[in-house]
């Protein structure tokens, strides 16, 4: 499969302050969001999971298999038997968490510029990594820089974990700072934290006390490669119309319209799929439903370990003298 690159996109001219009821409106609006979390396409599930659980100290909060691709291709351009895994600090209600999506027949994705990294605070972490041998590089001081399988950044702030979420930001990639960032502060309502010039960043966010979002120049083109991912927030369901209407007013790409995604013996949710100046896929769902989808499932933990042991896919690829596709 060959890589995604972003394709530049024309200037922007209004933003979701144009919706009815003005800015007021909009700032209510952009107060009801949440971020939730990002996907991870993961190759190996058994190192993945020791690295969020036994490294990073993450839980297991829900594990879903599935029979068939995802209608909003949660699980990347794949039709066959996949696997969800939430992992997180605490419950998806008010923490930052990974969605680990596991394609059972692909062993390997390969990774682009487009995700930067994930900055959690935890000097537990950082102890695990010690203990258990997982490689750390101190970037500056008290920060450690890793990669959990698949070689995904990970930034290790060794300090004592915080009783709130320890989940800090995430770094996204972008080929053009200053008109990517008037996309997810005009047309989605973010609010700019911080700006670094000399490191060509913008910290921003919905709330203080949530998951910042950065994005981080990286001075080119944005390279997805296939194992890119994708970052999801929620909003009250009556925004999901009105958002999808103003992407399409202002000839934004929306990647999947308003859809309703089922998962067996849980709540339906639904979602709008977009992708921003740089190609980087954006989940929007509606909150009401994605709290009850979301709710901890105490056998999460039980049934990732279960879907493990009865994965034979490695041994019949090996039987057959094959080896699972590199993506």
């Amino acid at each position: 499969m060959s890589s995604r690159t972003s394709s530049q996109l024309p200037q922007r001219r209004c933003c979701i302050l144009d919706l009815p009821g003005g800015s007021a409106a909009a700032a209510v609006m952009a107060t009801m969001r949440r971020t939730l979390h990002f996907v991870f396409k993961v190759g190996d599930r058994a190192k993945t999971a020791t690295f969020y659980r036994d490294v990073l100290g993450m839980k297991i909060l829900r594990h879903e298999e599935f029979e068939e691709g995802c209608k909003a291709s949660c699980n990347g351009p794949y039709d066959g038997k996949w696997s969800k895994t939430m992992v997180g600090f605490g419950p998806e209600d008010d923490h930052f968490v990974a969605e680990l999506t596991y394609n059972y027949g692909v062993g390997e994705y390969t990774l682009g510029n487009d995700f930067q990294g994930l900055t959690l605070q935890s000097s537990q972490a950082v102890r695990n990594a010690k203990r258990l041998g997982w490689p750390l590089t101190e970037v500056e001081e008290a920060v450690y820089r890793t990669e959990a399988p698949g070689g995904y950044p990970f930034y290790l702030v060794d300090r004592e974990q915080p009783p709130r979420d320890p989940v800090q930001k995430v770094c996204l990639g972008v080929s053009d700072l200053p008109t990517t960032t008037h996309y997810w502060t005009d047309l989605l309502g973010m609010k700019v934290l911080e700006k670094d010039v000399e490191k060509k960043t913008v910290l921003m966010g919905y709330e203080d006390k949530q998951c910042k979002l950065e994005l981080q120049d990286v001075g080119g083109s944005i390279d997805h490669g296939t194992a890119f991912g994708r970052i999801a927030f929620s909003c009250p369901r009556d925004q999901l119309p009105d958002l999808e209407a103003l992407m399409k007013k202002e000839n934004q790409k929306i990647l999947t319209p308003l859809v309703s995604l089922d998962t067996p013996g849980k709540a339906t949710v639904e979602v709008v799929i977009l992708a921003d100046p740089n190609a980087h896929e954006i989940c929007f769902v509606g909150d009401e439903a994605f709290r009850e989808l979301s709710k901890v499932d105490p056998n999460g933990n039980a049934l990732l370990d279960k879907a493990m042991a009865e994965d034979k896919s490695e041994e019949w690829f090996a039987k057959h003298n094959r080896q699972k596709a590199i993506a």
